[in-house]
């Protein structure tokens, strides 16, 4: 008999109702918007979908794995058509309310697994909000290429600014995930456009500050930031292991009993 998913929305109501309350829920952010000439709008949801079955599976029946947010905020990429997005306060007052009914059910362990760059500010909002409304619960915010960062930064081949967005790191993982969706020629040449000195920073190198630049004015109208050039498949699963392991721990750390599969 094979393993069972658990993924809230293909369960029962009398399985939901038989799990035990300290299981950890995993809720995936993402998004719905350009990833350049080369990668499919679902790029950011197609990750974190496969980062969270690949939990699950690790995991084998000791998550349990809420229906995706796959539109969030990405106001700052409607410049390039296809790009989907709702305001922060739509964002906060959706997501809130859906946890708020996972927290009345009794569950108590909530995971924010992030694959959005312009998630992170309104997720950390998100958590604060939630966590002081909710004294009796443990929410998280993880964005992955952040959890992972010491692991990714052995990876990655591209340099300063070669990380930031339709890149090395989520054209890899496309390649290795959709393959078929991966569109040629991949971009060549690292696209990054400078600004304040205090401002620089990509998915491994933060900022230490932050001013507001569309992804168009950021990317100089390529829609691409960083150097997917450095891209393979092998790679992609090098940066999904990395992070897996790290997802793993954080679960663990939550419900120190969990055993990983073999």
């Amino acid at each position: 008999m094979g393993r069972k998913e658990m993924k809230w929305e293909d369960l029962t109501t009398v399985e939901i109702d038989a799990l035990d309350r300290t299981i950890p829920v995993f809720l995936n952010i993402a998004a719905i918007e350009q990833h350049g000439p080369h990668l499919p709008l679902a790029t950011d949801a197609l990750i974190g979908n496969h980062l969270l079955d690949r939990l699950d599976a690790a995991l084998n029946s000791q998550v349990l794995v809420l229906p995706q947010v796959k539109v969030c905020c990405s106001r700052h990429h409607l410049d390039f058509t296809g790009t989907l997005s709702v305001t922060h306060v739509t964002f906060l007052a959706y997501v809130s309310e859906l946890l708020q009914t996972v927290v009345d059910a009794g569950f108590k362990r909530i995971v924010v697994v992030n694959s959005h760059g312009g998630n992170q500010a309104i997720g950390q909002v998100l958590v604060e909000q939630f966590g002081a409304n909710n004294p009796d619960a443990t929410i998280a915010l993880a964005t992955w290429w952040t959890l992972a960062r010491k692991a990714l930064g052995e990876i990655s081949e591209s340099g300063p600014f070669g990380v930031g967005h339709a890149c090395e790191f989520e054209t890899s993982l496309i390649q290795l995930i959709a393959p078929e969706k991966v569109r040629a020629p991949v971009p060549s040449g690292t696209h990054y456009v400078h600004t304040y000195d205090w401002a620089e920073g990509d998915m491994l190198r933060g900022a230490g500050g932050s001013t507001y630049r569309s992804m168009k004015q950021i990317s100089g109208g390529s829609g691409v930031v960083g150097d997917p050039s450095h891209a393979s498949a092998e790679k992609g699963q090098r940066i999904s292991d990395a992070v897996l392991e790290q997802l793993v721990a954080l679960a663990r750390s939550l419900a120190p009993g969990l055993e990983v599969k073999r």
